[in-house]
């Protein structure tokens, strides 16, 4: 996919270093690309930094940020050296011999820093997998305190104290404002918890590019150009009848607004016909707010002929416990039709699990933790293997909400959205969501596409209409945005 960046697990950018090493490009060699590769980021973005801080850990991260201190030395900034431990490998010693070498000294970390205008944070690249503890955690917490007091951070690889593969922070992790990840770009970096840790991550491949295009990605994070990949252009004598009914059911007593937004999303995603089945305030609501939707109160008699004249059937925004859920989950799961379930539709699909092949799923981390059986703390501590562990026991795609907000279905290549912001965390964004995805599925595109589409749609919406701040964004906000991102 050209629209989306490639993002390697662990293992696999180990392996792609072994691949590099057979062909006799040795890790020593590695490392001093990468130091060199930080002290250019460092110089190129705090251009008028002249005192730097440098934190080096006991393994090869440590020794990429030795190799850094060096160059930055011989640019002639200032530079101050903290180690927690003497190096280990063979060539982070002798990245610490060379430094020493050229007049560099090694402080032991103890409490408290001196002033820097920039960090490195050299402690932990991606081998850690654990808390870290002890002078660690220490190290980890002065350095965040030091960019509290105005100090900017640069982290290598990733922030120390952060997951590579699936974003996990168990314990203190350092606060950086950029992350120059080494090779290629990692899963963890771009969902949960590590978006508030990694600041801008730029890659730097160290010449290894050629051997990531030989080995397949484990996850793509998709760019906003994706979406005009996703939508072709409509032919000009397109009618309604072309762009697909939905069929949006839900919206019972108190929540009626609920199925007003997926409803209104819908049409503004470009479904050609949109129809709900709620109750008689719902449609009364909806005749005053959006008359261009039909629907309301459909009679058990009426109900089979709803579903089937509809191209895709959304479930689930407002649709409760009783009433609208008694009368029409069971015949919309069993309708035969494409699918998109949220809210109160995952909540009884929790209750009673079945495989829905072709369906779209949409939980929050607190719905996908029912539909797994555990809690939201479990899932947002691994949203990847949670992701995994949807697809697989719904064998349906999922679009698993949140910072980072990821998409997955049986076969795929799951994909992470580099799009979206806080202000999305109010009522309503959800219903929004599933509405776009079933006028997506409506339109002709097949449920993977409809689901990481309509969630990029979504969160680019948001981020247009965030420019006048997040702080109070509504979901009528980003429905009422969604035109401007959509390809036309």
């Amino acid at each position: 996919m050209s629209d989306a960046l490639p993002l390697y697990r662990t293992e696999s950018v180990r392996a792609i270093e072994r691949a590099a090493a057979a062909e006799g490009l040795d890790a020593g060699s590695l490392m001093q690309r990468a130091g060199a590769a930080a002290a250019l980021e460092l110089r190129r973005h705090w251009s008028q930094a002249r005192r730097i801080g440098v934190f080096c850990g006991s393994g090869n991260n440590g020794g990429d940020a030795y190799v850094a201190a060096l160059r930055l030395r011989e640019a002639g900034l200032e530079v101050e050296l903290f180690a927690l431990a003497p190096p280990r490998s063979s060539e982070a010693v002798a990245a610490h011999a060379a430094w020493c070498a050229a007049g560099g000294t090694v402080a032991l970390f103890e409490d408290a820093l001196p002033p820097a205008e920039v960090w490195i944070d050299g402690l932990f690249g991606t081998g850690l997998a654990r808390r870290p503890e002890g002078p660690a955690a220490a190290a980890i917490l002065a350095l965040n305190r030091a960019r509290a007091a105005g100090a900017a951070v640069l982290a290598l690889d990733l922030p120390s104290g952060l997951d590579a593969d699936c974003s996990a922070a168990p314990g203190p992790t350092v606060q950086a404002d950029r992350t120059l990840t080494f090779i290629a770009a990692k899963p963890g970096l771009f969902t949960g918890p590590a978006l508030d840790a990694v600041g801008d991550v730029q890659i730097a491949e160290l010449g290894l590019a050629g051997y990531c295009a030989r080995r397949p990605a484990d996850a793509l994070a998709l760019e906003p150009s994706a979406l005009f990949e996703a939508l072709p252009r409509r032919p000009r004598d397109s009618h309604k009848g072309h762009n697909g009914r939905v069929l949006a059911v839900g919206g019972d007593s108190g929540m009626e607004g609920a199925i007003v937004l997926c409803a209104e999303a819908a049409a503004r995603a470009g479904a050609g016909w949109v129809e709900v089945a709620s109750t008689a305030l719902a449609a009364a609501t909806l005749r005053l707010r959006r008359p261009e939707v039909m629907g309301g109160v459909i009679a058990a008699a009426d109900r089979m002929a709803a579903l089937q004249r509809a191209d895709a059937i959304v479930c689930g925004p407002g649709l409760g416990a009783a009433g609208l859920a008694a009368d029409w989950f069971e015949p919309v799961l069993t309708s035969g039709r494409p699918l998109v379930l949220d809210a109160d539709a995952l909540n009884r699909l929790a209750a009673a699990p079945r495989r829905l092949p072709g369906a779209v799923l949409t939980p929050h981390p607190g719905e996908a933790a029912r539909l797994l059986g555990t809690d939201s703390v479990s899932v947002q501590a691994d949203r990847w293997a949670a992701l995994a562990a949807l697809v697989e026991r719904y064998a349906a795609t999922v679009v698993l909400k949140g910072a980072g907000t990821l998409i997955g279905a049986p076969g795929e290549l799951p994909r992470v959205l580099r799009a979206g912001n806080p202000g999305m965390a109010s009522a309503g964004m959800g219903d929004a969501l599933a509405g776009v995805v079933a006028a997506f599925r409506a339109q002709g595109l097949d449920a993977f596409r409809a689901g990481w589409a309509a969630a990029l749609a979504h969160a680019l919406a948001a981020d247009a209409a965030a420019t006048e701040g997040q702080r109070g964004l509504l979901a009528g906000d980003v429905i009422a945005a969604l035109r401007g991102v959509l390809p036309p």
